[in-house]
């Protein structure tokens, strides 16, 4: 719990490290945010339970698989150097499980309805409010898929948390310009820097980890029986 509420303080400071602004006045410190992410991350992963370790490392070849697709591919959005920091995939499993325990608290589990009404209430103020003030149609649409996303799971507090923790860190790193978003996706898409409906293709990439984890766990069953 208390590296998961640690994610907040060490996002600022890893991706501070990482910043143009630091990069400027320093020295290109990357190295020492990609240290620092995978220790991080290791931290994490050796005090979750089994199951939570299983996410955090297919996390991290899913994720790094999605930033080739999503960064290289489709160019949505660029790092501040041509390559894909390795800090990423390692931040993107920290940031699932940072969610995953808080989600898993007793404090969420024992509130897990009136919180299902106060997150749905949020997303939707924060979707709209974007899309319209700032012209974000990129929100607009990917936040009303996060919506349909979200009914096929039974509106989960889990992708909620994980929304939250991604919109933390999207804003950080954005400010910090760590990467940065294209003002149109696809070339035809107003977005702005983040667009707040990113939170639909993490929640997607959750959905498909967790099937894959299933998989794997099933296969393991097999073979031992």
């Amino acid at each position: 719990m208390n590296l998961a509420f640690g994610f907040t303080v060490f996002t600022i400071l890893a991706l501070g490290i990482d910043s143009v602004f630091f990069t400027q006045q320093f020295f290109d410190a990357r190295a020492i945010t990609n240290v620092a992410a995978i220790g991080y991350f290791f931290l994490l992963f050796f005090s979750a339970e089994i199951y939570l370790r299983k996410l955090m490392l297919v996390m991290v070849f899913l994720s790094y698989i999605g930033e080739l697709i999503f960064c290289k591919l489709l160019g949505m959005y660029d790092y501040r150097t041509d390559l894909i920091p390795l800090y990423v995939p390692f931040g993107h499993a920290i940031v699932y499980a940072s969610g995953y325990i808080f989600a898993h608290t007793k404090w969420a589990l024992e509130r897990e309805k009136p919180l299902r009404k106060y997150f749905a209430v949020f997303f939707s103020v924060l979707f709209l409010g974007v899309g319209i003030l700032l012209n974000d149609i990129f929100t607009l649409l990917f936040g009303l898929l996060f919506f349909v996303l979200m009914k096929r799971k039974r509106w989960q507090n889990l992708y909620y948390f994980i929304a939250l923790c991604v919109i933390f860190i999207e804003l950080v790193g954005t400010y910090f310009q760590c990467w940065t978003w294209v003002p149109k996706t696809f070339g035809l898409i107003p977005a702005s820097n983040p667009p707040m409906g990113a939170v639909f293709f993490y929640a997607g990439g959750d959905v498909l980890l967790v099937k894959i984890v299933s998989i794997w766990d099933k296969r393991r069953l097999k073979v031992s029986q």
